[in-house]
């Protein structure tokens, strides 16, 4: 069985952030990978990427991109070839965001801990997607989406957004350098960090993308406060991983399209 949470301030669209039960992987991919770039049967990640849009969005193209941890929003009209060899160049952009105003296409956001965020205006037939880790929330991919969004004719004031499961504050343990990126950006992101081991402190990533939005202008936000590090059995963890020391990890998908 799929795990797809789902978002009620999406309603009228056809959406769901999907947990890594119910796909064909083995192993530490276990077993709804959907990432491209993992170490993973080619055969198996295709076979789970058509099984979660199946479970969202059936009949729709899925579209994603090559995520780089950038700030790069783009525009879709169609999805993107996929390489047909490990390793081969793919058609998919290099960005971590996306919107669109065409029907019949699952924007899809690939997820291992950073924030994948689904934003939608119904009434305008707009919808969003987009890869937020902590360079995506330093830099603010959450208000370019937004902008991209105006330019197809959405109404800021009319547009909600979902936060999916994501690396909570209690497992995000970084540095004190870490946390100086964020203080000479604004000394009032102190809120998003409380103190941890000598030397570090405990970062709350989902706290900063949800004030992101609302500074953009979406006043309606919504956020399951899912810990992907603390739950092994439903979600995926690059974190997690790194501290197991495994050799790969899988990636879970956030899907969004319009109704049909």
């Amino acid at each position: 069985m799929i795990d797809v949470v789902t978002a009620p301030l999406l309603a009228g669209t056809r959406h769901g952030f999907l947990g890594r039960r119910g796909g064909v992987s083995a192993g530490i991919f276990a077993s709804l990978n959907v990432g491209l770039g993992s170490s993973d049967v080619p055969e198996h990640v295709r076979e789970n990427r058509a099984r979660a849009v199946a479970a969202v969005a059936p009949g729709a193209a899925l579209v994603t991109l090559h995520q780089v941890h950038s700030c790069t929003v783009i525009p879709v009209t169609a999805a993107f070839a996929d390489a047909a060899r490990p390793g081969a160049n793919a058609a998919r952009p290099h960005a971590d965001a996306m919107v669109t105003a065409t029907p019949g296409l699952a924007l899809g956001i690939l997820t291992a801990d950073c924030v994948p965020i689904l934003f939608a205006d119904v009434g305008a037939g707009v919808i969003g997607a987009a890869h937020s880790g902590w360079k995506g929330g330093l830099g603010n991919i959450a208000a370019a989406t937004v902008e991209a969004m105006v330019a197809l004719g959405a109404r800021r004031e009319a547009i909600t957004a979902a936060i999916g499961p994501c690396i909570a504050r209690a497992s995000y343990e970084v540095d004190l350098a870490f946390r100086d990126r964020f203080l000479a950006d604004d000394p009032a992101h102190d809120r998003f960090f409380t103190p941890g081991r000598p030397g570090h402190c405990q970062f709350d990533l989902e706290g900063l993308t949800a004030l992101r939005l609302a500074v953009a202008g979406v006043t309606r936000v919504s956020a399951p406060g899912l810990d992907t590090y603390a739950d092994a059995d439903r979600w995926f963890s690059y974190r997690r991983t790194t501290h197991a020391r495994e050799p790969d990890y899988g990636r879970q998908l956030s899907v969004i399209a319009l109704a049909d």
